[in-house]
This record gives structure tokens, sequence and C-alpha cells, in this order.
């Protein structure tokens, strides 16, 4: 059996997240999906010029991992512009550092590392979890949350 997938730290989100080759429309057109740490693992190498242990760091994931992320983007961009194709960003495994969550039955205060950590504290296993909500993307990453208790 795998193991989960670990969330990667992303800090950048993008205000337009569709693109689409000038002068197709949309439904003419075939769709890929570049995973939000997908563009964050190009951010970092291509556009801050970090080394590829940086940017691991940054992501909080193995170099190996970072590799296989920047890897999987670059191929997707590049088929995207050869072909034509749009490009949505969306979805993937990550997380921030302005996301938060409490415990109530113990008290403790986290940062999430596993999806199952949004319903239940990695501390005493409690769900009585609510998110801290500090930033505006919180609310829309807090959206999916099982019960509007936790909200």
């Amino acid at each position: 059996m795998p193991r989960p997938t670990k969330f990667r730290r992303v800090e950048f989100f993008p205000e337009n997240t569709y693109f689409v080759p000038w002068g197709k429309h949309k439904c003419e057109i075939e769709e890929i999906v570049l995973k939000v740490e997908e563009l964050e693992a190009m951010r970092l190498k291509d556009i801050e010029e970090l080394n590829q242990e940086e940017c691991a760091q940054k992501m909080q994931v193995s170099r190996q991992t970072f590799q296989n992320i920047i890897d999987s983007a670059r191929k997707k961009v590049a088929v995207a512009l050869t072909e034509g194709n749009a490009i949505r960003i969306n979805g993937g495994n990550y997380t921030t550092t302005y996301c938060k969550f409490k415990c109530l039955h113990c008290g403790n205060v986290y940062e999430i590392k596993y999806e199952q950590d949004r319903y239940t504290c990695p501390i005493c296993g409690s769900e009585e979890v609510i998110c801290n909500k500090k930033a505006k993307f919180c609310r829309k990453w807090c959206r999916n949350m099982k019960s509007d208790n936790n909200v």
C-alpha cells in the first residue's frame, strides 16, 4: 500500500487560472490541468531562480519529489504550447503557511500535512477541529470541510 501523499507548501496563488491560445474558442480545444504545486515549483525554480535544494525546502518535499513535480509541470506546459491546448491551474496536494487548524479538544494548533489532518487532530485524534481562517484563500481551501461547524 503506497504512503499517503504529503501536502506541498505553496506561497503563490495566481489571479488568472485559465489560459487559452489566441483566436481559439474554449470549446474547440483540449485542456491541460496544471496543479497549483506544479506552478509553484516553476515559479520557485524559473522566476525566483532558487536551486533545487532551496525549492524543495520551501515546498517541504524531498529534492526527488521536487524534481518530479517540476518535470511534470514543464511537460504539461510544453505540450500545451506545442499542441495549442488550454491550461487550467487547479487542484493538487498543497497547503499554505496561512491555513492553520485548531483542535477544540486538546487546543493543539497545527498546519495540515496530510488530507486527514483537515478532519482529525494529529495529536489526540479528535474530530473537533476548526480552521483559523487567517487568509482569504484559506476560506476557499476550507470550503470543502465535511461540516459547516468546522469552518
